[in-house]
């Protein structure tokens, strides 16, 4: 199995989730190498990697060099997971804006909210609840993804939803030759700590990895 590569580097906003972030995906898969430098970001060094995380990345945290290697990387059928405020990160570049498949907006504070599951037929949703309740910080985004949408959450169910009654929430696609998964939730810390959080993580690593179902 190849490692993966997490990334968390941020220029902007800093989630406390961070830490708890990279251990969680480190006792999910063997193998993970976590790094803050930009300068992994070389078409040699990504070729090791079965795919490559942004964890609550945030701003402008890759150079050009990196762009470049990044976006060849996964047109050659690299994989790509985006947690949280990795929807927040590299604005102004429309490769990244169409691989994390939308950019954050706003959100309002920090709430319970329902879940809906729309479609239980992914690995990384099958073993979710039809609809349940949990606690996050709910990401308006400036665009509907072009994706094949997994979760969404009830805006009836919490105060400052500003998308409508079809709020996507986790995403994926496999537009330019690798997969890309991309999930909301992980904000708090304490997110990382539940099983069926976790799971979620697993499963879309896996996913994006290419690893047997």
């Amino acid at each position: 199995m190849k490692p993966v590569l997490v990334f968390s580097r941020t220029t902007g906003f800093r989630h406390e989730s961070i830490p708890a972030g990279v251990r969680t995906i480190q006792e999910l898969r063997p193998g993970v190498e976590a790094t803050e430098d930009p300068d992994a970001f070389t078409r040699s060094n990504l070729a090791r990697f079965a795919a490559v995380v942004f964890l609550n990345t945030n701003g402008r945290v890759l150079t050009d060099t990196g762009r470049t290697a990044l976006e060849g990387y996964v047109r050659g059928g690299g994989g790509f997971l985006g947690v949280h405020s990795a929807a927040a990160t590299e604005y102004g570049w429309p490769f990244y804006g169409d691989l994390v498949g939308a950019w954050f907006d706003r959100h309002p504070e920090v709430q319970p909210a329902t879940v809906t599951v729309v479609d239980p037929g992914h690995p990384a949703t099958a073993h979710l609840p039809a609809s349940g309740t949990r606690v996050d910080e709910w990401y308006d985004f400036r665009s509907y993804p072009d994706a094949r949408i997994l979760l969404r959450v009830d805006e009836s169910t919490y105060d400052g939803g500003g998308m409508g009654a079809d709020h996507p929430l986790a995403w994926c696609h496999e537009r330019f030759g690798g997969r890309s998964f991309y999930t909301a939730l992980g904000h708090t810390t304490e997110a990382y700590a539940e099983p069926a959080f976790r799971a979620h993580l697993a499963y879309a690593l896996g996913w994006v990895s290419g690893d047997p179902a």
